[in-house]
């Protein structure tokens, strides 16, 4: 087994690169049938991971939808919705958020070192707390979801969880979804943030794929 997963950054975003505004509703940036095609990507990962800011500001459930997919899932012996993770530096995780309530599946949290202790508190019979270092080791959490058996990784976000994989070159793949609009608030969160980036204009990527879904359009680049 390798020493750490076949990790997937999906993401959508508006045609000025943001992946979110700044009301208090969710922005869709989607489409059904895009919803779809991220659905049978999750169905075929065997954990999903997100930041703590995208469990708080969006409260994502991160199942299989598809009740087809999810029997698939059973067939080969895989649980019916992928193991659903989260990093996070200061804790503050609300166990009654869908991150947690929703799926029975398991939930880990990986936490900087500093706020474990509370967070066991919080977070007692909903979901596994581990320490993962301060600051949290993205390679070290790489390393122990291996060893639990996660061979492929799906990671939807946020901004500063797809800048961490990207700049610390620990992604394999992006799955990128442009929706036909703008956003136009230079406060709204961002596909990624400033940062050093291995992939860059001397080491460009390989686009594997184009392909339009209705009115978005995905591209697919590999990194490896």
């Amino acid at each position: 087994m390798s020493d750490r997963p076949y990790v997937t950054l999906s993401c959508a975003m508006s045609v000025d690169g943001h992946i979110d505004d700044l009301s208090d509703q969710r922005l869709l940036l989607s489409n059904d049938a895009d919803f779809d095609r991220v659905d049978e990507v999750r169905a075929h990962n065997d954990a999903i991971l997100v930041g703590a800011n995208t469990i708080r500001r969006d409260d994502p459930r991160l199942l299989v939808r598809s009740q087809r997919r999810q029997e698939e899932r059973l067939a080969r012996g895989a649980a019916r919705h992928p193991v659903k993770v989260t990093l996070t530096a200061g804790g503050g995780l609300d166990p009654a958020s869908r991150f947690f309530t929703a799926g029975d599946t398991a939930k880990i949290v990986y936490s900087d070192s500093s706020a474990v202790g509370k967070l066991r508190e919080d977070l007692d019979g909903v979901a596994e707390v581990v320490d993962a270092g301060q600051p949290v080791d993205l390679g070290g959490v790489l390393s122990d979801l291996s060893a639990r058996g996660v061979g492929r990784l799906m990671v939807e976000g946020g901004g500063q969880i797809h800048t961490r994989f990207l700049t610390e070159d620990l992604a394999d793949e992006i799955h990128l979804v442009i929706a036909p609009f703008f956003v136009g608030q230079a406060q709204a969160p961002r596909f990624v943030h400033p940062g050093a980036f291995p992939r860059n204009k001397d080491k460009r990527m390989e686009l594997a794929e184009t392909r339009q879904i209705g009115d978005v359009v995905l591209l697919r680049y590999l990194l490896r």
